[in-house]
């Protein structure tokens, strides 16, 4: 962004009037207002209680009303405008996730001249799943005004062909399809992190003697498993609570050997479902601590807050076990952050199958979070890894993620675009 003096339209997070555009870093800011019904119903209530629900799997049940889907439109609308009076003659516009699926039309309406791009950071249903949706073609018919949509995984790329098949009577060749006298392509593009920044705040003594200090703190166990979240119901943090629960009551593990961290960032918290899913993470946590803790010596240390990347890195660098097991994820970078950090090649990570970085990742312990007696295995079979095994798995990890950055991700997809990079 810096280097082609981009510009950035967004949303600040506020409601009310938004500031006039402006510089900062080298970027320009050009910022786009929501009231606070807009956040309510468009925000809070379309993007995070329909769409959200519906693209995992239908893990919660998404919420249909038509007062959200007519705000829906009227902000994408307004982002369309937006990107429209910023954009230069003949440039590029890279449209970002579900919450902006109808602006690639849009924008292509007013804007014949732009390349328009379009990603999405969470997964693409099969159409067995988008079909509930009463604007189903509309989104669809959103989405083929990009030339060129980005999904994390092959089968999301899958799915919306068969989906652009079926609503608009298309007729996919490949990854391609025409669309209005235009070809539009639907590819993968798994997204990364940044590697090396990652990496050296890891290598840093400061970051090394904080881990030891965690270490320290939570009494020197044989193993720390940890989980590293935000509050949400599709990340099986209730899971792995559960099965953590069961290998305590079991004799697997026992405290103060063995203890849980899990750090539950908050999101979303004005949204039903987050609400009820607090309460019972939080039920569930209490059980386990009076059931199994000590006095001073909890079994879980449960942290619903925010931490810097710093506090976070040395988090991961005192770790034993690494617990990524969401029920569906697009990609999850909690996983990619874990293994960045071990720059000393410990640890080891437990991956649920149902994210986009299982696909990556293979020398992880997969597992299938519905399947707890497996999980159980896993993190049976973690905590007593050979560590000669657990190091090649670890390096072999790391190679993967250093090679395949956040900027790699960036330059395939503008490459793609036809952008010289």
């Amino acid at each position: 962004m810096r280097s082609r003096h981009g510009v950035w339209v967004g949303w600040s997070g506020d409601a009310g009037d938004a500031p006039e555009p402006f510089e900062t870093g080298g970027i320009q800011i050009h910022p786009v207002p929501l009231s606070a019904r807009e956040v309510d119903s468009y925000y809070e209530g379309f993007s995070n209680a329909t769409l959200w629900p519906l693209y995992h799997d239908v893990i919660a049940e998404p919420e249909y009303h038509r007062s959200w889907w007519d705000d829906y439109v009227t902000v994408n609308r307004r982002f369309a405008d937006a990107a429209a009076e910023a954009a230069p003659d003949d440039s590029v516009v890279w449209v970002q996730d579900y919450q902006l699926q109808l602006v690639p039309q849009m924008l292509r309406e007013r804007r014949p001249d732009l390349r328009i791009g379009f990603f999405l950071h969470i997964p693409f249903p099969p159409q067995e799943l988008f079909m509930q949706l009463p604007w189903r073609t509309q989104v669809v018919r959103g989405l083929l005004g990009a030339d060129l949509i980005g999904f994390q995984l092959p089968g999301g790329a899958a799915n919306f062909l068969r989906l652009a098949r079926r609503l608009v009577d298309l007729k996919p060749r490949g990854s391609e399809v025409e669309f209005e006298g235009r070809t539009v392509r639907a590819r993968s593009f798994p997204i990364s992190i940044d590697f090396a920044s990652i990496d050296a705040i890891a290598r840093e003594e400061r970051i090394a003697k904080r881990a030891a200090e965690i270490r320290d703190e939570l009494g020197n166990p044989r193993a720390i498993l940890l989980g590293v979240d935000r509050l949400d119901y599709t990340k099986g943090i209730g899971i792995r609570l559960k099965t953590f629960q069961e290998l305590l009551q079991d004799g697997s593990v026992t405290v103060p050997e063995v203890v849980l961290v899990q750090i539950a960032t908050p999101s979303r918290e004005r949204v039903e479902h987050y609400k009820v899913l607090r309460d019972e993470i939080e039920l569930q946590v209490g059980r386990i601590n009076g059931d199994y803790g000590n006095v001073g010596q909890p079994a879980v240390h449960y942290l619903h807050q925010s931490f810097s990347r710093e506090e976070l890195t040395a988090f991961y660098r005192a770790a034993d076990v690494m617990l990524v097991t969401p029920l569906r994820d697009g990609m999850n970078l909690v996983a990619k952050e874990y293994v960045a950090a071990r720059v000393d090649h410990g640890g080891t990570l437990i991956l649920s199958e149902f994210t986009g970085a299982a696909a990556e990742l293979k020398q992880a312990y997969l597992v299938n979070p519905h399947d707890i007696d497996g999980v159980k295995e896993r993190v049976r079979q973690a905590i007593h890894a050979d560590p000669a095994d657990a190091r090649r798995r670890m390096r072999r990890m790391r190679r993967q993620i250093a090679e395949h950055d956040v900027s790699r991700w960036a330059a395939d997809f503008l490459t793609a675009m036809g952008i010289e990079t």
